[in-house]
């Protein structure tokens, strides 16, 4: 008697494990679970990428905001920049860079000042859409994961109630299989949703920050050159 109690809990047991309540869903919430595993690994993935470029950026750029406040001139930050991993300030840096020089080739420098505002506004721009690339995706998942899985929950527990009809049995061991089913698909919607809408809210914030960096450099490249330019005229 007591094997027969065990071996029925058992079977209960396997028969509510994830592998098979995927195994035995319908194939509408099977497909469901499906794209939100994808979903769910895919955003995981960016999560993580996205944790490491930011983590190298944060330290890249300090080091460069400290030696850049430091009161070197632009040569001299340019110089000591052009060994290191590229990073948004760096890549500023870069073109304004190649843009002064190419003016002082053609003998452009009276009007340098505004297309150099312009290109470095222009950089910030690229640089910021660099960091801001597959928020899309992530704030997607974050808003849609939810009802894909209450679509597989809504479609599971019509098939339990189908199943009902037809057994004509209303007993928990009739409706619970399906309600498991289904409720795995809503677990599942928010389990890819979550983390989704976290890390977008943490990203964007990070980007905030690097914005904020990328203005400040603007801001004090753009006086460290007209004191440049000054200094030539009253020389």
């Amino acid at each position: 008697m007591e094997t027969d109690i065990l071996d029925i809990s058992t079977q209960v047991n396997d028969e509510f494990t994830l592998i098979a309540l995927f195994f035995r869903a319908d194939l509408v919430v099977k497909l469901v679970i499906l794209m939100l595993f994808a979903a769910s690994v895919f955003s995981w993935a960016i999560i993580i990428q996205k944790i490491k470029l930011f983590r190298k950026i944060k330290k890249l750029g300090e080091n460069f905001e400290a030696n850049f406040w430091s009161g070197k001139s632009i040569k001299d930050i340019q110089k000591e920049s052009e060994g290191t991993e590229d990073f948004p300030v760096k890549n500023i840096l870069e073109v304004a860079v190649v843009e002064i020089k190419q003016s002082e080739k053609e003998m452009s420098i009276k009007t340098l000042p505004d297309r150099l505002d312009k290109i470095i506004e222009s950089s910030i721009e690229h640089e910021t859409e660099k960091l801001s690339s597959m928020f899309n995706f992530l704030a997607t998942i974050g808003s849609t994961a939810p009802f894909i899985g209450l679509f597989g929950t809504v479609w599971g527990i019509m098939n339990s109630f189908q199943s009902i009809a037809i057994s004509r049995n209303t007993s928990l061991a009739v409706v619970a299989p399906g309600i498991a089913e289904a409720l795995f698909a809503t677990a599942l919607g928010l389990l890819a949703a979550i983390p989704a809408v976290i890390a977008y809210n943490l990203f964007t914030s990070q980007v905030n920050i690097e914005v904020a960096r990328m203005y400040r450099f603007k801001d004090q490249f753009n006086n460290m050159f007209l004191r440049g330019l000054d200094k030539k005229k009253v020389n």
